[in-house]
């Protein structure tokens, strides 16, 4: 009774599981590595919420609540949550058709999102459905997240040439504008936003730890200064208000939850692949299992706590939860030491980001974006399948010229449809006794060529038999039955892990078909779960339970017995062990011979 009022408490607070942890020692480090992410947050945090289309100020405001709630309630100990490069796209590419970007409109509409898609998410973790993100391939990620990065670049490419391009255009457009508009550049908004770039770039280089997109920022403001930077239309990053996150409230008018669910159904569902992924990646290294489906609710409470604190939608961060554990962050007190930390900062020194170039953002956003680019994991994926690229070229392609969201349902159907025609055309293996080989081992004839049974065909199906592949299966033993003229058929099931009522059908039916022709459909190595399903759906009665065996070789000895004899006695090539005549049969070793 106590165990199980124990378990319910910590499902309700999930943090109990890692309190225990938490000791001086850990509180040191984890004080440490929320000091650099803070740093690290400040400068991602504007550059997310003006991909966005929101004010700066909100990224920041989601910086400092979703880690919290987050941390609290999700399942990895290194995760940080909050704004991220390609939900901030989806978030901007989802409420620009209905609002003007900035707008309180605007502002409205992302805080309504951003609660659906946390309720999504939520819903999604109570349900138990944290296997949901398996059906999404990384490939589909890569694809996204590529045409993502050039669509932010895309966005961002005015700022830093200093030229006019009306909102709302599509990437084509986009980049028909600029070409137009080359003659008009800014000079003095190009040389901001190159050194910042340039900047960013030599500080990585030399150190990685090094917090090289704050150092950047604040070297592009110096070369504004430097430049005069007003005097000639370089414009500056509004001022962010020193304060905390203020109390905002969703729209939950019915038409707003209509308008907007489709979109949030996209963003809970690419929040909870990058949060899961991420935390999947580091727990890899730091020996942690991660439970998905708290992950989920961790996620969902996060986004949706967050909508009422002027937060828009959020997930974990690759580069902040990479930074944390490279930190050496032993628990998630670190994710909100670095939420109290960027609270902290913000209101020392909010003013100060009046300083900001717009170009210099534009640069560092830049960077971001290329950094995005798997480009290594692309190159993987193209040598190593066909189907693979196609469906990483077709989601990032349909990233570029359609909706966001549309983009990230396309990829997992793609990804849905290959994984099926690979499941629904399983590799059938034809088997038969290597005579060289001391115990007779089965093996597949395509390594090996061996001769075969004239009246007896053994294959091994490798995987599932569901309706799926129930029409391919029924055409292979078509073929040897009506092609070779051979009736008596051997099904190995050892790599069958589950047969559906369709698979189950067709195995009876084909049994039927080859009674009539005078041989029969036997069975072994059926592992036990399947035994169970084939039984109790009484279909093992109507096969006939004496065409199962345990083992091939005791299959081999029973369907001997119902082969035509006089065929076997004209037989040449006699690959059995019961084929051979008793005389002609290998003596056990230690036999004595009879004189």
């Amino acid at each position: 009774m106590q165990r199980n009022w124990i378990n319910s408490l910590r499902f309700l607070f999930p943090f109990l599981h890692w309190w225990p942890l938490v000791t001086r020692d850990t509180v040191k480090k984890d004080f440490l590595a929320g000091l650099t992410g803070a740093i690290i947050v400040l400068p991602q945090g504007i550059a997310f919420a003006t991909i966005a289309g929101l004010p700066p100020e909100y990224g920041l405001y989601t910086a400092m609540v979703t880690p919290i709630i987050a941390a609290l309630f999700g399942s990895s100990r290194h995760l940080i949550s909050g704004p991220t490069t390609a939900i901030s796209i989806v978030v901007f590419s989802s409420i620009s058709r209905y609002a003007e970007p900035g707008s309180p409109e605007f502002i409205q509409m992302a805080l309504t999102l951003t609660f659906l898609a946390g309720a999504y998410q939520l819903g999604f973790g109570l349900a138990r459905l944290g296997t949901l993100v398996n059906f999404v391939s990384h490939t589909v990620v890569v694809g996204f997240t590529a045409g993502a990065a050039i669509l932010i670049a895309t966005s961002q490419v005015k700022h830093v040439l200093g030229v006019e391009i009306p909102r709302g255009e599509s990437f084509a457009h986009t980049w028909l504008d600029i070409f137009h508009q080359l003659g008009d550049i800014n000079w003095y908004v190009l040389a901001i936003a190159g050194g910042t770039l340039a900047t960013a770039i030599v500080l990585k280089k030399i150190s990685p730890r090094l917090p090289h997109l704050l150092l950047a920022l604040i070297a592009g403001s110096l070369i504004a200064l430097v430049l005069g930077a007003q005097q000639h239309g370089v414009a500056l990053v509004p001022a962010i208000p020193a304060q905390l996150p203020p109390l905002s409230s969703p729209d939950f008018s019915l038409a707003a939850i209509q308008q907007l669910a489709p979109e949030a159904f996209a963003i809970a569902l690419l929040g909870l692949i990058e949060a899961v992924s991420i935390s999947r990646a580091i727990a890899t290294k730091s020996h942690q299992r991660i439970d998905s489906n708290q992950e989920f609710i961790g996620q969902g409470l996060s986004n949706m706590v967050g909508s009422f604190f002027s937060s828009y939608a959020g997930s974990g961060s690759f580069t902040r939860s990479g930074v944390n554990y490279a930190s050496g962050a032993v628990t998630p007190l670190s994710a909100i030491f670095s939420a109290v930390f960027l609270m902290l900062i913000v209101l020392l020194v909010a003013p100060l980001t009046a300083y900001i170039p717009v170009a210099a953002m534009g640069g560092v956003i830049l960077l971001v974006a290329w950094n995005l680019i798997e480009f290594k994991q692309m190159k993987v994926l193209v040598r190593a399948s066909r189907a693979e690229t196609g469906i990483l070229v077709v989601t990032f392609l349909a990233t570029l010229f359609l909706e966001l969201e549309f983009a990230i349902y396309i990829g997992v159907l793609l990804s849905l449809v290959i994984f099926l025609n690979r499941t629904s055309h399983p590799d059938i293996v034809t088997l038969a006794p290597d005579r060289d080989d001391p115990k007779g081992k089965f093996i597949d004839i395509e390594t090996k060529p061996l001769p075969q049974c004239p009246q007896l065909r053994i294959i091994r199906i490798d995987m599932s038999i569901y309706f799926g592949s129930v029409n391919h299966i029924e055409n292979k033993l078509a073929k040897i039955s009506e092609e070779q003229g051979i009736h008596h058929i051997l099904l190995v099931l050892s790599g069958a892990n589950f047969i559906d009522v369709a698979g189950a059908e067709m195995l009876v039916n084909e049994a039927r078909a080859l009674r009539k022709k005078g041989g029969n459909l036997y069975f072994c190595g059926m592992k036990g779960k399947v035994w169970q399903f084939m039984a109790q759906g009484g279909f093992i009665r109507e096969i006939g339970a004496a065409q199962f065996f345990e083992t091939k070789p005791e299959a081999v000895a029973g369907i001997y017995k119902r082969l035509d004899k006089n065929r076997c006695e004209t037989c040449m090539t006699r690959i059995f062990r019961e084929c051979l005549e008793p005389e002609e049969k290998p003596e056990k070793k230690g036999a004595k011979k009879k004189p």
